[in-house]
């Protein structure tokens, strides 16, 4: 298949909402605390979650129809199912991510605006760019940020591993009290990215398929398996940063975000050397902008589009609703949590952990079914890979609750 640069867009979309909190607080938290222990968690939740994540844009391609559409066609109480998760997580979600995108801007930029204009500033930046210049323009962006991302990150990983004499270990830990589960729980949560995001992957690829032609099957999933190897190795630079530079530091991270923010692209420019602030701070704001934008488009695109199938009724400005309600939610969140980044991010990365189940299997059955064209239903080796997966993401979801 010739490449063409083009087709590629919604698996840099899924990138670049991937590639946020995930890698930059907790996969940087993992390499501070436990140095290389956990990245065969990090390995094995990318394998496990991969083929829900990939039935997004080949349920879309193959029948022209997001999942959404194939939730319904499943029952609604799946779609209803869906929605009343989004509603539980999405406002949390927002805010987790804005926060912390808003503390390194003020790291950034200059502390001479605050973090709660910081936090109003980026989110009207999100709804101007979604409102005005829609799914073309986030499409074309977010091309630069996740190439910008990855440079930078490399570039930090190189340095650092240019800086560190010391013998590496790569001895593999398990947690074992429930603080230790709760933090992998979190981490795998949202590594590389909740599994809801197969959803709005298979929104995008629409939106994709509506503005350029030729695109088909197999070119969608090359362009999800681009953007899924990105997030993959951007999170294991991350946790090699946190590992080289910051483990066994005696050094607690702070759970208010611009303190957070200020320790990590401080300690990273300490180590490595001041001139790589700004890589770093590149690197550190980049990563939360995407997602902050990504998600600021995907959860109202999904949530105006799920009652319109719920209520069989087209709203036309469905989508804007939705991004004013989040919009106000997050604000309102903040004002309120504003000091609890820590908690925030704990809550959203552990309840999209134990919703995960939920999403493979209905992703599963609704590949497997009569509503997927034969030629694109999964092979035997992806049936079983996909029971593995059910199992992982169901026993450790009861591993977790087992330890509270």
């Amino acid at each position: 298949m010739s490449f063409d640069f083009k087709k590629l867009g919604p698996g840099l979309l899924f990138a670049g909402a991937a590639i946020g909190v995930s890698h930059l607080v907790q996969s940087t938290r993992a390499g501070a605390d436990y140095g290389f222990g956990l990245v065969w968690a990090l390995l094995l939740v990318n394998v496990f979650k991969y083929p829900f994540f990939q039935f997004g844009p080949r349920y879309a391609m193959a029948t022209g129809e997001s999942l959404l559409d194939g939730y319904k066609k499943l029952g609604k109480g799946v779609l209803v199912a869906y929605i009343l998760v989004t509603l539980a997580s999405m406002f949390t979600i927002q805010t987790a991510v804005t926060i912390v995108s808003a503390g390194l801007a003020r790291n950034l930029f200059g502390d001479t605006i605050s973090l709660e204009m910081w936090t109003v500033i980026i989110l009207m930046v999100c709804v101007i760019i979604l409102l005005k210049g829609k799914y073309s323009f986030l499409d074309k962006i977010m091309k630069v940020i996740v190439i910008t991302l990855t440079v930078s990150t490399l570039i930090a990983v190189g340095v650092a591993l240019t800086n560190y004499s010391e013998p590496i270990s790569f001895l593999q830990i398990l947690p074992k009290n429930h603080l230790e589960i709760s933090f992998l729980i979190a981490f795998m949560g949202w590594m590389p990215a909740p599994l809801d995001i197969s959803i709005w992957h298979s929104l995008w690829t629409i939106e994709k398929n509506k503005q350029v032609e030729g695109l088909n099957v197999k070119s969608s999933l090359f362009d999800f398996n681009i953007g899924f190897t990105g997030a993959i190795i951007i999170g294991l630079g991350f946790l090699t940063l946190g590992a080289l530079v910051m483990h066994q530091s005696d050094i607690s991270f702070s759970s208010k975000a611009g303190e957070f923010s200020n320790q990590l692209i401080s300690m990273y420019a300490k180590n490595l050397g001041a001139w790589t602030y700004p890589i770093i701070g590149i690197a550190a704001f980049t990563t939360m902008f995407s997602t902050t934008l990504t998600t600021m488009d995907a959860s109202p695109r999904s949530m105006a589009h799920s009652l319109q199938l719920l209520f069989t009724k087209k709203h036309s400005k469905g989508y804007l609703l939705w991004i004013l309600i989040l919009l106000s939610g997050t604000i309102i969140i903040f004002l309120f949590l504003a000091s609890e980044m820590g908690l925030l991010v704990q809550i959203a990365t552990i309840l999209s952990f134990l919703t995960a189940p939920f999403f493979a299997i209905a992703n599963y059955i609704l590949i497997c079914s009569k509503h997927t064209p034969k030629e694109w239903r999964p092979s035997i080796a992806i049936h079983i890979w996909s029971v593995l997966g059910i199992v992982f993401l169901i026993g450790f979801s009861a591993w977790y609750l087992s330890s509270i």
